[in-house]
């Protein structure tokens, strides 16, 4: 008999009960963060929007009144006026940007 060289039926089903248990391990931790991961990048748009309503002011003169007078004058694209997470941010009249919860 020749000698086959190969993965038995047993050492194929511990590969896969190995990869099984870290999937198991990794896959709870990863949807942990996401909460975080859309909070972070709620912050990030936020600090972005502040600095485009800095340059509006800069340049118009004026305190934009919400996200679409940003948006019309070529500051923020139509497509991102809120956060990542869905939540939306406003401006006040001295020019701060908050997240609407």
């Amino acid at each position: 008999m020749k000698n086959q060289k190969g993965f038995t039926l047993i050492e194929m089903m511990i590969v896969l009960l190995v990869i099984s248990v870290l999937l198991f391990i990794t896959i709870p931790n990863v949807t942990k963060q996401g909460s975080s991961i859309n909070s972070k990048g709620c912050k990030a748009f936020k600090n972005m929007v502040e600095g485009q309503v800095e340059a509006y002011r800069m340049e118009e003169k004026t305190i934009p009144e919400d996200l679409q007078e940003l948006a019309d004058a070529g500051y923020l694209n139509e497509e991102y006026k809120q956060c990542p997470d869905g939540r939306a941010l406003a401006i006040d009249s001295e020019g701060a940007v908050t997240i609407v919860d």
